[in-house]
């Protein structure tokens, strides 16, 4: 079950494959309690469709910081307020009678990259998802970092870059899920100078979708919008590079449509600015896309990269 900042995706999966998907939005509940009851039916379905296979355990996947150890929430920003009072080891053991495993979401879409995706082979490896928020985890010589706290690697979108800019979600100054992520993008866009003559000003709900087809079309504000998002993605993952001494950036996200406007950017700007005297870094588009969580359980559950 992965959970994101709009919707949650149920799967049945077996090894590299996905033998069913259901997606359940997650904006007809404002918690996490209220929304168990519509994943579980969609499991249950699955399962009943598939002539009732038999399970090793669930895996859940969720978009704040997670102890992996202890199979519990430990906090969440601005999503599922009540996600760290939900005990999802009773839930499991009630409704499946399962083990469960559970981890950040950004940490179990690299473990599908790692497993079956862009990582194969490689075991120092940084992931971005850019889609809502911005998603980070990291990997060293084959292991994921979760850290004392469970927040070592996880928190990639928040390492700011901008000192001077825009509030985070999270309390810090200048994140980069602040200055251009999905969720901030509106904002940013607004603040333009030149916003209200912009072709933008016309489209009820901003989206990068939107933004890189104005920008196509020629629009300066969006051009201008588009070269910043740019900006910060390439100074974040600089950032990354330094932290975490990867060999290999991969970035996930529905913002990755238009990753043939973003990646060459990014590899010409990581190859100048990033300090790796061993050789240059690569930054590539993950293979697995919208699936690297699903696939990503196999792994977390087999404990593969503990």
């Amino acid at each position: 079950m992965d959970l994101g900042g709009s919707h949650a995706t149920c799967a049945l999966v077996e090894d590299k494959q996905i033998l069913a998907c259901r997606t359940v939005s997650a904006d007809r509940t404002g918690n996490l309690q209220s929304l168990l009851p519509y994943l579980g039916d969609a499991l249950k379905s699955m399962r009943t469709e598939r002539n009732n296979p038999t399970l090793e355990g669930v895996v859940f996947s969720f978009c704040g910081l997670v102890d992996y150890w202890r199979s519990r929430i430990l906090s969440t920003n601005a999503k599922f307020d009540d996600a760290p009072t939900v005990n999802l080891l009773a839930w499991c053991r009630e409704q499946f009678n399962l083990p469960l495993k559970m981890d950040n979401d950004a940490r179990i879409a690299l473990l599908g990259e790692w497993y079956a995706g862009r990582a194969q082979g490689c075991d120092d490896v940084v992931m971005i998802t850019l889609g809502t928020g911005i998603g980070g985890a990291a990997m060293s010589q084959g292991r994921l970092l979760r850290g004392k706290h469970s927040q070592a690697g996880c928190l990639g979108g928040h390492l700011p870059v901008a000192f001077d800019g825009r509030r985070c979600t999270c309390g810090a100054i200048g994140c980069a899920e602040a200055e251009a992520s999905s969720v901030s993008l509106p904002e940013v866009c607004r603040s333009h100078s030149r916003f209200s003559s912009s072709s933008l000003a016309a489209e009820s709900a901003i989206t990068f979708e939107s933004l890189f087809r104005h920008s196509c079309e020629g629009d300066e504000v969006a051009r201008d919008v588009v070269d910043r998002c740019l900006r910060v993605w390439a100074a974040n993952i600089v950032g990354l590079v330094h932290a975490y001494d990867p060999e290999l950036v991969i970035l996930g996200g529905g913002v990755m449509n238009s990753g043939a406007r973003i990646l060459p950017f990014l590899q010409s700007y990581v190859q100048q600015h990033a300090w790796t005297p061993w050789g240059k870094v690569r930054v590539e588009a993950a293979k697995l896309s919208e699936t690297a969580a699903l696939v990503g359980a196999i792994p977390l559950l087999k404990g593969l990269a503990d």
